[in-house]
């Protein structure tokens, strides 16, 4: 087991929320940008697309991090046979959420933990249940310019948690990162979850 104090964690991710999830579960944890270059097809797998992505994440900032324990994670969006990430325009982000209303879509989340040459992985599957809103509401919430960013477009800490009427599976998960899996994976090292704790 390895000694509290001495592990160090290295999240390769830009994403706040991804920060703010390890933050709140009271984890010391460095961030190291990837500068990995994503790419997947719509109709691929869902699991083994977000591992390979989460995977190419973690190894690019491995190779700049030696002995720290680095994780990269990505997320999916399954929404009628087809894998969605990110918007990239307003008149994208009301499409997208004209299609969802009233529907379920599964959020995916690859999750890889590097450390030395090993590696291990795992992932993460939510449903989530979105509420019936009108063109109205829609556009209002699409003028707010959060849907540009989050996979899916759609968050649990933002202004669409009010269209979000159900969740089965890991809450944390739709937010990028589950932190039952981060625990899992360092276990498999033989390292306690505790021993990040701050």
């Amino acid at each position: 087991m390895t000694e509290p104090g001495l592990t160090r964690l290295v999240l390769a991710s830009t994403s706040m929320s991804r920060r703010r999830i390890l933050q709140g579960a009271h984890l010391a944890f460095d961030v190291v940008p990837s500068r990995y270059e994503e790419h997947w097809e719509p109709r691929a797998d869902p699991t083994a697309t977000v591992l390979e992505l989460a995977t190419g994440k973690a190894r690019e900032v491995a190779a700049r991090c030696p002995g720290a324990y680095v994780l990269g994670c990505d997320s999916l969006l399954l929404f009628d046979g087809t894998l969605y990430g990110k918007v990239a325009t307003a008149d994208d982000a009301a499409r997208r959420w004209r299609s969802m209303r009233g529907r379920s879509g599964v959020l995916y989340t690859g999750h890889a933990l590097i450390y030395d040459d090993r590696i291990e992985r795992d992932v993460a599957a939510t449903t989530v249940t979105f509420a019936t809103l009108d063109d109205e509401e829609i556009a209002a919430y699409v003028a707010t310019g959060e849907p540009i960013g989050p996979a899916g477009a759609f968050t649990l800490e933002g202004r669409s948690s009010a269209f979000i009427t159900r969740v089965d599976g890991e809450p944390s998960n739709v937010l990028g990162l589950s932190v039952p899996t981060l625990r899992g994976l360092l276990a498999r090292y033989g390292v306690a979850i505790s021993s990040l704790w701050i």
